[in-house]
């Protein structure tokens, strides 16, 4: 198998190991988080108790402004809640596409290498995926400096899916990029979920029924959970207007 066809699972020391079935992998516990704006006080979580089952992909909905992407970051441990906790017993992703940890002086196979050593897995064949699926050429090679916005995008998105995790946190990700890059990263995170569980964010609903199976509704600091896809999607548009 080709560098470009494999990918690596985090060893992490004393990290919680990946659940069994039936047990859930990434959970709330009475989460709340809050932020004080000139409109007054905005909620983006009160006391919100969800469990995601694992090895499912789940569609995180709601209004722009609801406070998903603030949701995916206390998933994946970025940004604290103001009480309750998030329980992981398993490996989580950072949010797909993330760029806030590159550097911007290091090049793409520097900054690939050191999220490498971070998470445990080899550098040489993470550094051979994200190369060949990004696409950057001689690029890969050269300081993030002098990236355009699509370039990080792509490396980004093939840095993501170059480490297995348990649950991929996405916001919006498969959007980057030309149409042919945009298939193939579809591809490989259809293939990514053969294994794993994910909490998707999408304003594309096509998208959210090609890769979800539940979702979600965030809406005033409250998290409404739907078997039905299609109900979720029925309430999110009607939330939209």
């Amino acid at each position: 198998m080709t560098a470009a066809a494999t990918a690596e699972r985090p060893v992490r020391p004393g990290s919680p190991q990946p659940a069994g079935t039936g047990v859930p992998v990434l959970a709330l516990d009475r989460v709340t988080k809050s932020f004080c704006t000139p409109g007054g006080r905005t909620w983006v979580a009160r006391e919100i108790s969800l469990a995601f089952p694992p090895g499912r992909a789940i569609a995180l909905l709601g209004r722009n402004g609801a406070g998903k992407s603030t949701l995916l970051a206390m998933l994946a441990g970025t940004l604290r809640p103001d009480a309750g906790r998030v329980i992981a017993n398993g490996t989580v992703s950072w949010p797909v596409g993330f760029l806030g940890s590159f550097h911007r002086d290091l090049t793409g196979a520097q900054n690939t290498r050191f999220v490498a050593r971070v998470y445990g897995v080899d550098c040489d064949r993470l550094c051979g995926f994200v190369a060949s699926f990004s696409e950057l050429g001689e690029q890969f090679r050269m300081p993030l400096a002098g990236y355009s916005a699509g370039m990080r995008a792509r490396l980004a998105f093939a840095l993501s899916m170059g480490i297995r995790f348990d649950v991929y946190l996405v916001d919006e990700v498969t959007a980057v990029g030309d149409a042919a890059f945009r298939e193939k990263s579809r591809a490989v995170f259809a293939e990514r979920m053969k294994g794993a569980g994910a909490v998707l964010v999408s304003h594309e609903m096509p998208q959210v029924r090609r890769f979800c199976e539940a979702a979600c509704v965030l809406e005033n600091g409250h998290l409404t959970w739907y078997d039905d896809l299609d109900e979720a999607i029925a309430v999110h548009r009607a939330m939209m207007g």
